[in-house]
């Protein structure tokens, strides 16, 4: 029997995200994830006269092309996959793992190579900026462990957060740009946390539904060379696989300075991937009420009601604060009271305490406003 939240989510991904339109070519990548969703997706993209195109992929066989092949062979696949990318309009993500830590093992050398060689030329290069795009998770056991609940409450939890209200959430998303996009000074304080930076100039982007589901934040880019101070995450992070506690990062004219963690020594290995790893190319709100503690996985974390994180590595196209680098590192610092709280300031102005916004024409995003 068919799961009806299947054909739900299906239906939220190709005319909420992506909007569909007949004749389009739709690229789904499917990685570990059941028939289902990919069947579903390919009928509603039929649906809308438009045509469905399938890649599935495997996380050991990519942990295996990772670790044997030679620089040569990963570009040409890089190639190979970018034609079939620039041949599309729009590019359904659908990523499950059933093990999240598949390419721990997999050389800090040989994960350079796939990100120079075949993601950068792949995703950066073509699928976000010239595709209508939207990436997933998929709930599978290995989530539930991380998330330290069962199989059966996590895939509740899934569905309801990947299937909210989006378009309530856009509307309500629509002043905080506006207060972002006016905003020249932001402050952050919080335990281990005492950072500015500017903001000014730069666009402010609403996330609710369209690029990830779940979703759930705004974001902008610092201007690159004015972070200064210090912070410290709160949620783990996981990065390639590797899960890194306790990350503080100390900032000087934008650059990081110092770089400290359970796991020091690889953080300023991956600080180091190339200049721009070091630098600032994110600045992020999050406001999704479902999701209210952190579970290792990125795209469900970084939209934690009352968080914000900061992303060491490359700028996004639409908010082009300058920073390139082969990485792009979301780390997230929880600000409600059960995690010791926080202010967020926009030019001195107290937006954000504790988790929850201020101002009255922002209090539509607090989590009591959007469940």
């Amino acid at each position: 029997m068919q799961d009806p939240r299947i054909e739900k989510l299906a239906h939220i991904i190709t005319t909420h995200s992506l909007r569909v339109q007949p004749e389009e070519r739709v690229f789904i990548e499917a990685t570990d994830v059941p028939e289902e969703i990919v069947i579903q997706l390919m009928r509603r993209i039929r649906d809308a006269g438009a045509w469905p195109y399938v890649h599935l992929k495997g996380n050991r066989i990519q942990r295996e092309i990772f670790r044997l092949c030679d620089a040569a062979t990963l570009e040409r696949m890089g190639q190979w996959e970018a034609a079939q990318i620039a041949d599309m309009q729009a590019y359904i993500g659908l990523r499950g793992s059933h093990n999240v830590n598949e390419l721990s093992d997999v050389p800090d050398a040989q994960m350079r190579l796939y990100r120079e060689l075949w993601w950068q030329p792949v995703h950066q290069a073509i699928r976000i900026p010239k595709t209508r795009w939207v990436v997933l998770r998929w709930p599978h056991a290995a989530m539930a462990q991380l998330a330290q609940m069962s199989t059966e409450a996590f895939e509740d939890f899934y569905f309801r957060v990947c299937t909210l209200d989006y378009a309530r959430m856009a509307s309500a998303m629509e002043n905080l740009v506006e207060r972002m996009q006016r905003t020249d000074q932001v402050q952050i304080a919080g335990p281990g946390t005492d950072l500015h930076f500017s903001i000014k100039g730069m666009p402010a982007i609403a996330c609710a539904g369209t690029y990830n589901l779940p979703d759930g934040e705004v974001y902008t880019a610092p201007i690159k060379t004015s972070v200064q101070g210090r912070v410290r995450f709160s949620a783990r992070s996981i990065y390639l696989g590797v899960v890194h506690e306790g990350i503080e990062l100390e900032f000087r004219d934008g650059k990081i300075i110092a770089a400290t963690s359970d796991k020091a020594s690889l953080l300023n290995q991956i600080l180091d991937s190339d200049e721009g790893a070091r630098f600032i190319g994110e600045f992020a709100l999050g406001v999704n009420p479902h999701i209210t503690r952190p579970m290792l996985d990125i795209l469900f974390d970084e939209k934690i009601a009352g968080s914000f994180h900061l992303t060491p590595g490359s700028c996004l196209d639409n908010t082009p604060n300058g920073n390139r680098s082969q990485i792009h590192w979301d780390m997230v610092c929880i600000q409600t009271p059960e995690y010791g709280g926080g202010k967020i300031f926009f030019d001195d102005e107290l937006v954000r305490k504790d988790g929850l916004f201020v101002p009255a024409d922002l209090q539509e995003l607090n989590p009591q406003q959007l469940v």
